[in-house]
């Protein structure tokens, strides 16, 4: 337990932890517009959380305001039973949390290897100058983060592909590197944003089987934003709804399922 909370058992049985992450009344705008309207929600240690809700919702705002990329005007983001003073992207990422994009972000003319390293620049202690001898700390480094590296790419089943440059690979097999790559940083939290986006059936099954895999065998916390609802409620223990910057809904998937404005804001009654 991080905060003191007690865990607690969800519908399949599983028992998650106390809070990892806690959200107070965050608030973001961009000029005059609110993106994100006093928005308070907490993520549990070992759950998957989801973030879902129509286009233009602020999903996408919110993971940037965990990941540090965006600044909330109000509001406090309580990280491990800490308040999280302002920082930097990179700095986020040194606290444990590591993020996939919507749209793919990987370095198209590197090897899929050389991708997946760049995830453990975090954890690598020497400097450039040490790296550049190549001995020593910096060799014993290199080493034990490549067999890191190694692991994910066995865990996830893209060992065949590991020397090919990024460019030459399918999307799906894309969206699977990336997801490694952020795996690589070892996560205590790990965002997703639309990992299932623009993948067919198949593609999507594989994914679905690694988010659960990944939060199963490593433990790692998971939140996601996806516009698939039967993924959603297929993998979430836990899911947050979102329509024009606010909060409308926050449970499990079954009480999300049954909440009648999530089903007027999805279904666009609550925008006539």
């Amino acid at each position: 337990m991080m905060d003191g909370v007690a865990p607690y058992v969800t519908a399949d049985g599983r028992q998650i932890g106390g809070v990892l992450m806690d959200m107070r009344g965050i608030t973001l705008r961009f000029g005059g517009v609110e993106a994100i309207k006093n928005i308070s929600f907490d993520i549990r240690e070992g759950e998957i959380r989801a973030i879902i809700g129509p286009n233009g919702a602020g999903k996408s705002s919110m993971l940037n305001v965990i990941s540090g990329f965006y600044h909330p005007q109000d509001g406090e983001v309580w990280f491990r039973g800490e308040k999280r003073k302002p920082m930097k992207p990179y700095q986020v990422a040194r606290l444990g949390i590591a993020r996939t994009f919507q749209n793919i972000a990987l370095f198209e003319g590197m090897s899929v290897l050389d991708n997946i390293m760049t995830g453990r620049l975090t954890h690598m202690k020497t400097g450039l100058l040490a790296q550049a001898i190549w001995k020593g700390r910096a060799e014993a480094e290199e080493v034990a983060n490549r067999e890191i590296v190694e692991k994910v790419i066995d865990f996830l089943e893209i060992q065949a592909i590991r020397k090919t440059p990024v460019g030459r690979l399918p999307y799906g097999l894309k969206k699977r590197v990336e997801l490694a790559r952020a795996l690589a940083a070892e996560p205590k939290l790990l965002l997703l944003d639309e990992p299932m986006a623009g993948m067919n059936v198949e593609e999507k099954e594989d994914m679905s089987r690694f988010i659960l895999d990944v939060n199963d065998e490593f433990g790692t916390t998971i939140a996601l934003i996806e516009h698939d609802m039967g993924v959603v409620m297929d993998l979430s223990d836990r899911v947050v709804v979102m329509d024009y910057g606010r909060k409308i809904g926050d449970g499990t998937p079954d009480e999300v399922r049954n909440n009648q404005e999530v089903i007027d804001a999805y279904l666009g009654v609550a925008h006539e």
